[in-house]
Order: C-alpha cells, then structure tokens, then sequence
C-alpha cells in the first residue's frame, strides 16, 4: 500500500474517531462538568494513559515494527508471526504484575501525581478509586497495541485505526447508562473506560484471527530477537516516559490552580487532538513500516522521499488547523461544551489554553513525521536524548509562566507548545546533519506556499469573525451555525489559495494514492 492511501485509511478512521470523541466529551463536559469530579477522573484517566504510552504505543510500537518488518522481508509470515508470539508473552510478563503493584499502591502515585489534590480529601479519594477502576485499561490497550503493529506491518490498516470508535461509543453509553445508577459520573465513566479497553482489544483479536494471524499465549523465552526488541524498546520506553511526564507534570502543576483547571487542560487537548491525531498519528503509524521496510531493501532515495511527502502533507494540514484553533478557540469550546455543569468562565479557561495548544501543533505533528526516521533505522537513543531536553525546557518553562506570570493553565500549555517546538526542529537537523534527511526543493516550495496560503485563511476567518461575531457569543443552535459558517469560510479560502499557488495538485493526489509496487510484505509463499 502506498504512503498516501496508508495515511488516508489512518486519517480517515481517526477522523471518524475524533468525530465520535467529540461528541463523548459533550457528553462528559455536560454530565461531569469541570468541578471536583471532573478533576478526579481525569487525573484517574491519565495514569493508564501514561503507562500506555510507555509501554505500548511508544516503546513496542517504535521497537517492534522494525523488527518484526524485517522478520516479514528477510524470513516471511511464519517467522515474523513467531517473534509477534514472544513480544506478546514479553509484553504480559511486565504487565500483569506491574499493574496489580500500581492499583495496590494508587494512593502513593497520585499524591505523587497530583500533589495539590491531596489538599481535597473527598476529591483526593473519588481520584483513587476512580483510578483502580480505570487501571485494567492499561492491559488490554497494550495487547491491543502489539496486536495493531501486527496488522500495520501487513498493511491492515483500517481496523487498527477504527478501534479508538469502540473507547468513545462506549464511554458515551456507559456514561449516559450507567450514571443514574452509580454516587456520581465519575464511576460511570471509569468503569466505561476499563471496558472500552477490553473490547478494543477483543476487535483487534478479531481483526488478527480473520487475517490468518494467531496470536496464541507462548511460554516466554529470551530468544536473540526478544533480546533485540528489550534494547530497542528501553530508550524508547525511557523516551516516551520522558515525554509522558512532560504530559503527567501538566497535571501536577494544574492541580496547584484552582479547581477546574486540570479538567479545562483536558478538554482543551482534546481539541487540539482532532488534527494531531487525524495527520500526526496517520503519518507516523503508516511511515514508519514502509521506511522500515525500504531501507531494509536498500531503497534509500525512495525512504528518504517518502520522508518528505511525510513532512510536506503533514504541514499541508496542520498550518491551517493551527491557525483556524488559534482565532476561533473561545468559539469552538463554547459551541461544543457550554452547556450543563460547564459554564461561561470554564469556557474562557479552556478557551485560553486551547489556543495556547495551537502554536505548538505543527510540531507536534512534525515529531510524528520524524522519529520514524530514527526507529526505522533502528535508532532509539537519539529521539530519547532529544526528549530529555525538551521535557527540561518544558519544566522551566512551567516553573516560569506559572510563578512569574498570571498565565495559569494557558501558561502550562504555551509551555508543552514551546517545548514541542524544541523537539521538532531538534530532530530536524540531526536528521539532516546526518544525512538521513535531504529536503527536496519540492519541500521547500511547498512550505511557503502553504504559509501563504494559511495566512490568507487566517485574514478571511478574522473577517468572518467580525461580521458574526455577536452570534458566536451564544452557545446555541445559530451559534453552531455561524460557527460552521466561518469554519467553511477558511476552509474554502485556504483551498483556492493552495490551488492558486500550487500547493497540491490533483494529479499528484492520484499519485500518492496509486498502490506502488515492491512496497508491500509479500508472503514468500503467496503468489504475484
């Protein structure tokens, strides 16, 4: 499968995803509010996450896809779905125990996790049982994780990324279902999210038995492979960690705010998510396998152009989304989360933090298109290096927006945006001071273009702006639909000017789409 159709099945799915997650938050914005419970959960949500990224999608994901791509290339299906047998016996070796330790001692994380808290002994209490509950997640969404490199490696794409549909659409029944039921939302939505983590797992146990992949238990055994896959993967995991801190210390200062802030954070990424995860995630989850692949087959100029249209469409996309977030942030959070126990003053405090999100969103995204350049050549220490000094910029940064200024949390996200920033371009220029990356003038004629054509999106939504203003300031049905006026204002704008300037063409777009020969893992014993 070509680069292109691989980040159109991922994007296509996550948007879908990102779709059906903005309604959950509606609905969790409207049934939790922004007040102690709220707070509770949220911090309860993002222990399992942490360690999700820890373990799973960063350090195996990064680790594994390589390794088992070349199993694929150099000794077929059978080997590789060999190896994929041990990482997943590896994987429930570290898991199963690492999670009834953590549950048993929730207390000692979260006073660690949430220090501020601590100060609020009912808040400080629904965090920890909230916290239990939601901890299985963290087992089944890393199984559910090697099983999703698997498919990604075959070029099963679409199940992977129509499994997050399965966390929303459960969250938004077990909330709705399950709340009257329960002392309060916060139960409802902990117990919806340990089972969302179960069914995605089942899907994607499905998904693997349909395509002939049996994921069997093994006894686990050090084989030279699983030896490999622990070196890979623990720069990787100290990296993500680094990272997920960066994330986890967010919460650790906006739990020193006033109540209202950690939930305000939350809802504000959750925003700032729908691009990162519709281009960011699509790119990285589908380069990585093919550049892999390529330059196992000594196709280096291939790799290295593959790279660049990573780059290229993923700035394509998130310039504009960038700046549209960044003037309509009050407009946008108040038309989807105004509304029940979510009032006019956590508007403006998500509002803030949400266009803070914005500036750093082009580099986030463009992380994404990098560090496959490094795991695909099996490089996991460089990444890690670079994301100790970005999540040290990040921590100074907080410590001097939140104690030299009246930023709040709008502070703590300026700073997660700045230090993105950082580990993008760092990444950037190792890439090319080694070679690794060459940006072809087709990149560089691109980028302005695509500025230039953001910017004058950006002149046209201000002018929107101003002429429905006055609608935009209320939280009903006209101001979703002045809302949807402007957003389809800066979409048309931005896409006449990119085609004004030949920011895409449509036979490039035929291209990028048409499947390309030698590319995809050919079984040794299936035929042309």
């Amino acid at each position: 499968m070509s680069l292109g159709r691989a980040v159109a099945t991922v994007g296509g799915f996550t948007l879908l995803s990102r779709v059906v997650g903005f309604i959950r938050d509606i609905v969790l914005s409207a049934v939790l509010g922004s007040g102690a419970v709220a707070d509770a959960f949220f911090v309860a949500q993002k222990l399992p996450n942490f360690f999700r990224r820890l373990f799973a999608e960063g350090a195996f994901s990064a680790a594994f896809v390589p390794l088992f791509s070349r199993e694929l290339q150099d000794h077929g299906r059978a080997e590789a779905l060999a190896f994929a047998r041990q990482a997943h016996a590896a994987l429930l070796v570290v898991l199963v125990p690492f999670s009834m330790v953590l549950m048993l001692g929730m207390p000692w994380v979260l006073a660690l996790l949430a220090p501020g808290m601590r100060d609020d002994a009912p808040t400080f209490a629904m965090a920890i049982e909230f916290s239990r509950i939601s901890f299985p997640y963290l087992l089944f969404i890393s199984l559910a994780s090697l099983y999703g490199g698997v498919l990604n490696s075959i070029d099963r794409f679409a199940h992977v990324a129509a499994t997050p549909i399965l966390l929303n659409l459960t969250m938004i029944a077990g909330v709705l279902g399950l709340t009257p039921l329960l002392p309060n939302s916060g139960y409802a939505a902990s117990i919806s999210f340990a089972i969302a983590g179960l069914l995605q797992w089942v899907w994607l146990l499905v998904a693997c038995a349909r395509d002939d992949v049996t994921m069997t238990l093994v006894p686990p055994r050090r084989t030279p492979l699983v030896s490999r896959l622990v070196t890979l993967a623990t720069p990787v995991a100290i990296g993500g960690g680094v990272q997920s801190i960066s994330t986890m210390l967010d919460v650790v200062w906006a739990s020193l705010l006033p109540v209202g802030s950690i939930s305000a954070l939350y809802y504000a990424d959750r925003i700032a998510q729908l691009p990162l995860g519709v281009v960011g995630i699509a790119i990285g989850t589908a380069l990585l396998p093919l550049l892999a692949r390529q330059l196992r087959a000594g196709q280096v100029e291939s790799a290295m152009a593959n790279q660049n249209r990573a780059i290229e469409f993923g700035l394509l996309l998130s310039l504009p989304a960038a700046m549209a977030l960044w003037l309509l942030a009050a407009p946008i959070i108040r038309v989807l989360f105004e509304r029940g126990l979510f009032g006019p003053e956590d508007t403006l405090r998500t509002a803030g933090a949400l266009a803070a999100f914005a500036i750093g969103l082009p580099a986030f995204v463009l992380v994404k298109a990098l560090t496959p350049g490094f795991f695909a050549r099996e490089d996991t220490r460089t990444p890690l290096y670079v994301a100790v000094a970005a999540i040290a910029v990040n921590v100074a940064l907080n410590a001097a927006f939140l104690y030299g200024t009246t930023l709040a949390q709008v502070g703590i996200a300026l700073a997660t945006s700045l230090s993105g920033w950082l580990n993008a371009v760092a990444l950037g220029v190792i890439l090319f001071r080694r070679n690794h990356w060459l940006i072809d003038e087709r990149l560089l004629s691109r980028t302005w273009r695509m500025a230039a054509a953001s910017a004058g999106m950006a002149v046209a939504l201000w002018g929107a702006l101003v002429l429905l203003g006055p609608l935009l300031e209320t939280a009903t049905v006209k101001g979703a639909l002045a809302l949807f006026a402007v957003c389809t204002v800066g979409s048309v704008t931005y896409a006449a000017l990119g085609a004004l300037l030949g920011v895409v063409r449509l036979s490039e777009l035929r291209f990028v789409m048409r499947r390309q020969p030698g590319l995809r893992s050919v079984d040794p014993g299936e035929q042309p």
